[in-house]
Parts: structure tokens; C-alpha cells; sequence
């Protein structure tokens, strides 16, 4: 590989780092294929908001299509689990093979250091009160903060509030993890040797500095080629460990520093980094897709200025509240502001926008995009609001594309 890279081709590298080289496979998708998703990617990234379907489902179905929406959480709890829950790019769900390496951010965590929000200050100051939520989780867990006596932010001994950052600050340090999340996405916490496996606990612990270049790595071989803070970005590392890190790693020949055209940061491509020839995806992509997460990187990588709306009064929105970039080939294409709206077995595309690399048949993919994720999730209609100016052609096309079967 040359020093000096294309745009075209760090795109393809990237896309193909990303798992999105591939087509996607007939058979039914099953734990075999979430393994490789996750010995690849490293993490899925989660949160509350279900106005569409969870983030963390929808990486796995971008790139693999239609798959049973029970396997995540099936691989996430009981005795046969992959996955455990803790905080790397946000909330996360990350292969159980990872926890060791995510030791020294507990151990910083119990020290104080890098705490979420006051936590800090809430572990200094209550210890005491600490010591009991986790004494009360080790003879009753598995329990979720509903499940503490008391009404929420009233009094009694398990005030709402303070049961909340003791469990936080507990989660933080390693002390409990999560054992499952409810329907309602509460966190239920029960002591790591209850949930999770003997081999894992007994583990080596690797040290800070090892760790943390290790999951650099991993973030290497996630992006294919990124920049020093894209690296940082994926599992959100100290910026100072970073900088320590990067010069071990480029003299072990993991990463090469390279220059990629229109970029003014230095870049890194990963040893193992494929450029296909040519990308041919058809994907849409959570908010919170590694593909796109990184602002800033979305923007170097696919000339495409992504900003979350659903903290945005209405009125001010521009695309809509939760929206989803679509990618097709190797361009972000066109994006809409989509809602399960499951109570009437509708999906609604509430807005759409075209690119400005969209091609002209971009409504047709999408369309069929949009009638695959239906089906996926039970839905048997497809709604287009009149918003955005792909809406005519893609209102069109979805009267002359009904809802598929989902094979899962």
C-alpha cells in the first residue's frame, strides 16, 4: 500500500473494514454470524431511544439483513452469553473475550478517574450507602433500581435517586454488571460471578498500557484506515494514552501512517486493511453505526454532515427526529426520519432527503430498502409523509413495492 491514499479508496477500505464488502448471506443468521459481526467490529453501541428499533439491532441487520430480534438478547444474558454490557463507546455490548481489557477503566473508575458525570465525587462522599446497594444486590440480585424499596425520588432508605448513582458508580467499577435489560431496556445488575463465566474472571489482566493498545487494534482493524482521534474515538480512550500508544503500535507494523487525499490529519491503515475494487452496499445505518457515529469522520469519509435531531425543538429540525443515513454503493445516498409504528403495524417514513451523490435510482433501492426492515420487524405497511424532497419519487416507488417476507 502506498503512503499516499485516494478518498475513493479509503472509502472502500472503510466500508469494507466495516463488514459492508460482503453480500448478505442466504442462510439464516445465527450465532456463527453474530460471533464474526463482533470479532470484527468489537462492540455494538446502545441506547434507549425506540422510535424505529434499538441501536444496538441494527448494525448486525445493515450488514447481514433480516435475523431472529431475539438473538442479540439471547447472546447478552444466561448461561451460553457472548456478550457483557459496560461503558465503551457509551453503553455498550462488547464479546466477552474484551472484559479483561476493560479492567483498567474499572480499577480508574474505583480510583476516580474518568467517572461519567459526579460520580466521582457521589463514590468519595458515599461509601457507606455504596456498600449497602451492593450487599442488597449479592443476596437478592439479580435487581434492577425499580426493584429497591421506595417510590421513585421519595424517601425511604432506597431514595430513587441515590439508588441510582450508587448502581452507576458500582457498574462503573466493576462491582456489579449487567445480568440482562428488560423489555422496558432497565438494566438488571447482579455480581460479575453470577453472570458472568469463571474462565473470563480468571482471566490474565492485562495492564493499562497493553490494554489499551490492544483495543486500539481492535478499533485499527474496525475503520480500516482513521485518523488518531477516530482511533481514540471508538472506545473513547484517554487522549494522552493514545499519543503513548500509536508510536508502539506503528513500530510493530499494526499500523502504517499514511495520508489520505482532502484530509488534514495524519492517518492510519491497519496491517490487515482490504481494498475490494469496488463496494456494492445497500444499507440504512443506525445514528449510532460505527460507519457514521464519528461526526467528523462521516463527514471526511462520505462529504456527509450527520447531527442527531431528536434533542432539537421541532420546528428547528432540518431532517427529522430520528434519522437514518442511507448507504448505497459506496456513497451516503439519502436519509429519512423513520418510526415503527408498531400499534398499526405501519412504518412511517415521516421524511426524506436525497444526497447529493445520489444516483437516480436511489428511491428504487431505497424502497426496497424500506420494505426489507419492515418485514424484518412485523410491520406490513409502509407510510411516506409528504417531507423531503425524495418523498414524491419514493412515495412512488413504495406503492409499486409492497412489504417483503422477512426470512427471519
Amino acid at each position: 500500500m502506498k503512503e499516499r491514499i485516494s478518498l475513493k479508496t479509503a472509502r472502500r477500505i472503510a466500508l469494507a473494514a466495516q463488514g459492508f464488502g460482503e453480500k448478505r448471506p442466504a442462510a439464516t443468521v445465527d450465532r456463527r454470524y453474530l460471533r464474526r459481526f463482533l470479532g470484527r467490529n468489537g462492540l455494538l453501541q446502545m441506547d434507549s431511544v425506540n422510535v424505529l428499533v434499538r441501536a444496538h439491532y441494527m448494525p448486525l441487520y445493515s450488514r447481514l439483513g433480516a435475523y431472529p430480534l431475539n438473538l442479540i438478547d439471547d447472546n447478552a444474558r444466561g448461561r451460553k452469553r457472548m456478550m457483557f454490557e459496560y461503558w465503551a463507546h457509551e453503553a455498550s455490548l462488547l464479546p466477552l473475550e474484551l472484559y479483561p481489557l476493560m479492567r483498567w477503566r474499572m480499577e480508574r473508575a474505583e480510583r476516580g478517574e474518568r467517572v461519567y458525570g459526579g460520580l466521582v465525587r457521589y463514590g468519595r462522599e458515599n461509601a457507606d450507602y455504596i456498600a449497602k446497594v451492593l450487599k442488597e444486590i449479592s443476596e437478592r440480585g439479580p435487581l434492577a433500581a425499580s426493584d429497591f424499596d421506595g417510590e421513585r425520588g421519595q424517601g425511604g432508605w432506597w431514595g430513587w435517586s441515590d439508588v441510582k448513582h450508587a448502581l452507576e458508580w458500582l457498574f462503573w467499577t466493576g462491582r456489579v454488571t449487567t445480568a440482562e435489560r428488560r423489555p422496558s431496556f432497565e438494566r438488571v445488575y447482579d455480581v460479575p460471578e453470577r453472570v458472568l463465566p469463571a474462565s473470563v474472571l480468571s482471566a490474565p489482566v492485562p495492564t493499562a498500557d497493553d490494554a489499551i493498545r490492544e483495543l486500539l487494534g481492535i478499533a485499527a482493524r474496525a475503520l480500516g484506515v482513521a485518523t488518531a482521534s477516530d482511533l481514540r474515538d471508538y472506545f473513547r480512550l484517554p487522549p494522552e494514552d493514545v499519543k503513548a500508544r500509536l508510536p508502539e503500535m506503528i513500530e510493530a507494523g499494526e499500523v502504517l501512517p499514511v495520508k489520505v487525499e482532502g484530509w488534514s490529519q495524519q492517518a492510519y491503515l491497519h496491517k490487515g486493511a482490504r481494498v475490494p475494487r469496488k463496494i456494492e452496499a445497500q444499507a440504512l445505518l443506525s445514528p449510532f453505526d460505527p460507519l457514521v457515529w464519528e461526526r467528523s469522520r462521516a463527514e471526511r469519509l462520505f462529504d456527509f454532515r450527520y447531527r442527531i435531531e431528536i434533542y432539537t425543538p421541532a420546528e428547528k429540525r432540518v431532517h427529522g427526529y430520528y434519522v437514518l443515513p442511507f448507504l448505497l454503493g459506496e456513497a451516503i445516498t439519502a436519509r429519512v426520519d423513520l418510526k415503527a409504528d408498531r400499534q398499526a403495524g405501519v412504518l412511517r417514513v415521516m421524511a426524506s432527503h436525497r444526497e447529493a451523490e445520489a444516483p437516480p435510482h436511489v428511491a428504487e433501492a431505497l424502497a426496497t430498502e424500506l420494505s426489507d426492515v419492515a418485514a424484518w420487524l412485523g410491520l406490513s405497511d409502509i407510510e411516506v409523509a409528504h417531507m423531503g424532497e425524495l418523498a414524491p419519487a419514493l412515495s412512488r416507488e413504495i406503492r409499486t413495492s409492497p412489504v417483503s417476507s422477512s426470512p427471519a
